[in-house]
């Protein structure tokens, strides 16, 4: 197996072109012999994204890019947010290791058709990607990516702009409304953890009743008084404070590791006694209540980060990190508190990653996750 190697850079500035020269000043551009590079910028820089692409495209040699727009960029110990800003890092990977997943459904079915043989004979079945949140087709799409890998593992985010035109993302060339990335051979070690950002309150439940997304009777009792009982007395005289404190935590089925979907409430009613919930539920599925929590996110971080070290067996060559725009500076404070834990925990190597508007893993979009792969 030959070893991949990393090097990575970030830099703020007043406009595209002195972050470029800050950025390839770091990674010393022209003596090293790169094949892929990621690109993570901030909302500000988004309208020059095509220009800052094709002039580090020139000065770097390596022809295929991945990466997108964040409302924060993650680096090595950094979080940053608001201003200008890019996160690079280049890697220098085994002979024909990669695959650009393209935009578009018809574009990227042709890529996997067209390349069945390469994904068998070299056991390809990860992939970083990233999708716009405008795109309704993203779940299916993610799942629907992993099945036609045989069960293959997905990590990234969904483009966290504030502005429509913004949601950008990169497979190559700049592209929207979609899902796209690159698709990795198994000769690039990988190990990927998932952290939840909130903490569930009680048990599961089961959907007994509803419609759509709203919670009619859950254990055959009325989906607003389990609700009363799982948040307490103090939230329940006042329903109005629960609005981004609490969620629904939906259970993923088959997971050996207690994994749930966190979905936001969108409605009570209190006289018809329903929860409304921002994602389609069935009866018989089971549904649990949670809470955002700071302290119990800190305590999930550092357990995905001790689970990691063991499992990485020293220092990763590099890593790249997909976190919810709702931790970060929201969650764990400004001083780039879950970047530095990152960092405390595992070493010193090159990480580039973004804040996302939805992360994804395996096969599944998750919502107030942190996901971290880190390259072995």
């Amino acid at each position: 197996m030959t070893s991949s190697t990393f090097t990575a850079a970030c830099a703020t500035g007043p406009d595209w072109q002195t972050i470029a020269a800050r950025c390839l000043d770091e990674l010393d551009a022209g003596t090293f012999p790169a094949s892929l590079g990621w690109l993570y910028v901030t909302e500000p820089l988004a309208p020059q994204l095509g220009e800052l692409l094709e002039h580090l495209r020139s000065r770097t040699g390596v022809h295929d890019w991945v990466g997108t727009v964040g409302a924060g960029i993650c680096y090595t110990g950094r979080e940053i947010y608001d201003e200008p800003a890019a996160a690079i890092m280049l890697a220098n990977l085994p002979d024909d290791a990669i695959r650009l997943i393209p935009p578009g459904v018809v574009a990227m079915n042709r890529m996997l058709e067209q390349n069945r043989g390469w994904i068998a004979e070299r056991g390809a079945r990860f992939a970083i990607v990233h999708g716009d949140p405008r795109s309704a087709q993203l779940p299916q799409l993610i799942e629907s990516l992993s099945e036609t890998l045989d069960s293959g593992f997905l990590v990234g985010g969904l483009t966290s702009a504030g502005e429509d035109e913004n949601n950008i993302a990169i497979a190559g060339n700049l592209n929207e409304n979609a899902l796209s990335g690159v698709l990795m051979a198994a000769d690039i070690p990988v190990v990927t953890g998932l952290t939840q950002g909130v903490s569930p309150l009680g048990g599961r439940h089961i959907v007994t009743e509803c419609q759509h997304n709203i919670l009619v009777t859950l254990d055959d009792r009325p989906a607003l008084d389990v609700f009363r009982e799982d948040i307490g007395d103090v939230l329940s005289r006042d329903l109005s404070r629960v609005a981004g404190y609490i969620f629904a935590g939906l259970p993923v089925h088959g997971s050996d590791t207690g994994d749930y979907l966190v979905r936001n409430l969108v409605g009570i009613d209190p006289e018809r006694k329903l929860v409304a919930i921002g994602d389609l539920v069935e009866p018989g599925d089971p549904v649990m209540f949670c809470r955002r929590d700071g302290d119990s996110a800190h305590e999930d971080m550092q357990r995905m980060l001790d689970d990691l070290d063991r499992r990485a067996g020293g220092i990763p060559r590099a890593g790249v990190y997909y976190t919810c725009l709702g931790r970060g500076r929201h969650q764990f404070g400004e001083n780039a508190v879950e970047l530095n834990m990152i960092r405390e925990r595992l070493g010193d190597f090159p990480l580039v990653g973004f804040f996302c508007n939805g992360e994804i893993c395996h096969n599944r979009l998750y919502g107030y996750t942190g996901v971290l792969t880190l390259f072995v």
